[in-house]
């Protein structure tokens, strides 16, 4: 169930939050091989299975990449905001890979906020912190310094 607050004030009120983590999603050679026709990536250690198994990995992972690019839904799944205008991805501060997401396996995203801050225009800048769990990993995947403003 995803913390749902309104508008500005509700934001700043965040500060510091952890909002959770959400259910697991298994990363499948089909959202794979998508991603790999997407992005022009098609990097053996993605998309041929059977290469793979002889890979440093053995088997076929996830890009980084696409690791990334599912915090944007699965963020969706810990945070509903209304009562505002419009909400932007403002960037990334810092991301890194610290494990790679094997094909077939689960993961999850956990989120928290850093200090909401006032900017100009109305609006707020939030600064999040993702990390991507993988099931039964002993480190994270995916560890993503995110900024998002949000106006009136």
């Amino acid at each position: 169930m995803p913390t749902i607050v309104n508008g500005l004030d509700g934001l700043m009120a965040l500060t510091g939050a952890d909002l959770g983590r959400t259910e697991w999603i298994e990363i499948t050679q089909d959202r794979v091989n998508t991603f790999a026709d997407a992005t022009d990536d098609h990097q053996w250690i993605h998309t041929d299975p059977e290469k793979a198994k002889d890979g440093p990995f053995g088997g076929p992972i996830a890009h980084g990449y696409l690791t990334l690019s599912l915090v944007i839904p699965l963020f969706g799944r810990l945070l509903t905001i209304t009562g505002t205008s419009m909400s932007v991805n403002y960037g990334l501060d810092k991301v890194r890979f610290p494990s790679p997401v094997p094909v077939g396996a689960r993961i999850r995203l956990h989120g928290a906020v850093g200090a909401v801050e006032e900017v100009r225009g109305n609006g707020v800048q939030m600064p999040l912190t993702f990390t991507v769990e993988v099931e039964g990993g002993d480190k994270p995947v995916c560890v993503a310094q995110a900024v998002y403003r949000h106006y009136a």
